[in-house]
């Protein structure tokens, strides 16, 4: 049974609100307003304005558009609910656990009988979101596409927290969790991995990198956030702004509730979800492309909640006070300085990403001494795990990983 896309009701009533705003604002639109997005659709309403029909036809047209998209969205979530598509893929051996946390060793898949020799690289995604989005479905595994090049991919799935976990801070994932994980990489491996961050893991794999250089070989940073004022500080102010109505959830559960997640994600882009559901509406439903859809939101909606000390760290010192960006950010007590980082680094950013602005994941690559800056043009999912992310990331990384010790 779905049940996204979460939360379903802030959804539909943001859908329904737009809807009840355009119906009601209609008859006052004027033709003298300036023509910049969407110039084509705005300038037939200009021309509607300016030959009278405005005064009966342009409110009906409008009545009629806004009732075409709600049916729509309701036709989009009700095929992705009712999609016969399921993610079948099994995961691989368990290298090591502690808690509600393991590393997967996509070495011994069986997709490369080299994959179990060779360089040992251990991916750390976000802590609010399930690691599989690096081993999302066939064809569209991040990981097995590397085991079957020869590589040695590790996944550090930081599960569902637990008891222990709900009263975690970010030094406890970092300087605990984290570090014990590659250690226990290295044990297992006989050699030192590349540590390789995506998205909020990325952040987490900079501490990291810096504080135990002696336990890596590289370290490879996937749309990493770390100035989160850039570009548009009105917007990390206005998430930082909501920590107080979240405190009596956090004080409650211990931890910043999956639909409480889903609803601050929503704030980047309130539009957007209820857009590609009426995208999905269109396509045809056993195509290759409605099914990767369909993953990709089953993935979404499948989220974790995160450690109440955690969610107040990010929203207060990450996206209130930029902490990582201006050297106030501490690990252990110790500040995290992406300068004080010597190892190969590999930067990727890519250019649609509206999760993390190119702006905000950038100045690591100036940062960090010597890193490579990899641009590719896809958004924050895609990169890694879209129709295009073989030829836009993995094979540049690839490449750039072969280049390690020569």
């Amino acid at each position: 049974m779905r049940r996204g896309p979460r939360p379903l009701l802030l959804h539909l009533t943001l859908a329904m609100l737009r809807s009840n705003v355009s119906r009601g604002t209609s008859p006052l639109w004027n033709a003298g307003w300036p023509s910049s997005n969407a110039a084509a659709v705005l300038e037939s309403i200009q021309q509607a304005v300016r030959d009278g029909s405005h005064e009966a036809d342009f409110p009906a047209a409008v009545v009629a558009e806004t009732l075409r998209q709600d049916a729509a969205l309701i036709e989009g979530i009700a095929a992705y609910r009712r999609h016969p598509w399921q993610r079948s893929l099994d995961d691989p051996p368990t290298l090591w656990a502690e808690g509600g946390s393991r590393v997967l060793d996509y070495g011994t898949t069986g997709v490369n009988d080299d994959a179990a020799g060779g360089r040992p690289v251990l991916f750390v995604p976000s802590l609010i979101n399930r690691a599989y989005v690096l081993d999302l479905m066939d064809g569209h595994s991040m990981l097995r596409w590397f085991a079957g090049q020869g590589m040695r991919p590790l996944l550090l799935d930081w599960g569902w927290p637990g008891e222990t976990e709900r009263a975690f801070t970010l030094t406890d994932y970092i300087a605990g969790r984290l570090e014990r994980a590659i250690t226990a990489t290295v044990l297992a491996t006989g050699a030192r991995p590349v540590l390789a961050g995506y998205c909020m893991g990325g952040t987490l794999s900079v501490a990291a990198a810096q504080r135990r250089p002696d336990l890596l070989s590289g370290l490879v940073l996937l749309a990493a956030p770390w100035d989160f004022h850039a570009p548009d500080p009105e917007r990390a102010m206005l998430a930082a702004g909501t920590l107080p109505l979240l405190e009596p959830a956090l004080a409650f559960n211990k931890t910043l509730p999956v639909d409480l997640l889903q609803s601050l994600f929503s704030l980047l882009d309130p539009w957007s979800v209820a857009d590609k559901y009426r995208g999905f509406a269109r396509l045809h439903q056993d195509s290759a492309r409605a099914q990767l859809f369909v993953a990709l939101e089953d993935w979404l909606n499948d989220g974790v909640p995160l450690a109440a000390e955690v969610a107040r760290a990010c929203l207060r010192d990450w996206y209130g006070a930029n902490g990582p960006a201006r050297g106030e950010w501490r690990v252990a007590g110790l500040p995290v300085d992406p300068g004080q980082i010597a190892m190969p680094a590999f930067v990727a950013v890519p250019g649609r990403d509206r999760i993390v602005p190119p702006e905000s994941a950038r100045p690591l690559a100036t940062l960090i001494r010597g890193a490579h800056l990899h641009q590719p043009a896809a958004g924050h999912i895609g990169m890694a795990a879209g129709a295009r992310a073989e030829n836009g990331l993995w094979r540049p990384m690839l490449a750039w990983l072969r280049t390690l010790g020569e």
